[in-house]
């Protein structure tokens, strides 16, 4: 996937989190479904004009320029709003931040963010596999707030012993 809503090679985003990252794919994603949506729309407009011959019309043009000023005014909440998610995370993102596993899990995250939250705290718990997965096994919390993907992560953290 190639990054564009933000340029990744900036300095201020030089040492992001796994959550972090996440936050940009998302958002990147979400900016590459707008921007489909309006080749999509353009093109259906531009078929519907072709078979009243008016594919050389102004006014397909005009609405195509419409589509387009629509579809960058999204681009952009969805740009504003991740920036505001990485100042947010890099102010409470330490520790005692708002959001912490297991202390505080962010349920507004998808289920692979979510894995990748778990997996970046119990590969920062100890560096004693076994210790890892045993602490994992016990762990209540990430069978409800992973879902489907507890069993993955299982997995994962057992290859490592």
């Amino acid at each position: 996937m190639v990054i564009d809503i933000i340029d990744p090679d900036a300095p201020e985003y030089q040492n992001l989190t796994d959550l972090q990252y996440a936050m940009i794919r998302a958002a990147q994603t979400e900016k590459n479904d707008i921007l489909a949506s309006a080749e999509e729309e353009k093109q259906k407009n531009f078929l519907r004009f072709l078979k009243n011959n008016m594919a050389r019309s102004t006014a397909l043009a005009d609405l195509s320029a419409e589509i387009d000023a629509a579809a960058e005014r999204k681009v952009d909440v969805v740009r504003e709003d991740l920036l505001h998610r990485l100042a947010y995370e890099n102010l409470y993102g330490d520790d005692n931040g708002t959001y912490r596993y297991p202390e505080n899990p962010n349920y507004n995250l998808n289920f692979s963010q979510r894995f990748l939250v778990v997996r970046d705290y119990y590969m920062h718990v100890t560096t004693n596999p076994q210790a890892r997965l045993e602490a994992y096994s016990m762990d209540t919390l990430a069978r409800s707030y992973l879902g489907d993907y507890y069993q993955t992560l299982y997995d994962l953290l057992s290859t490592y012993c």
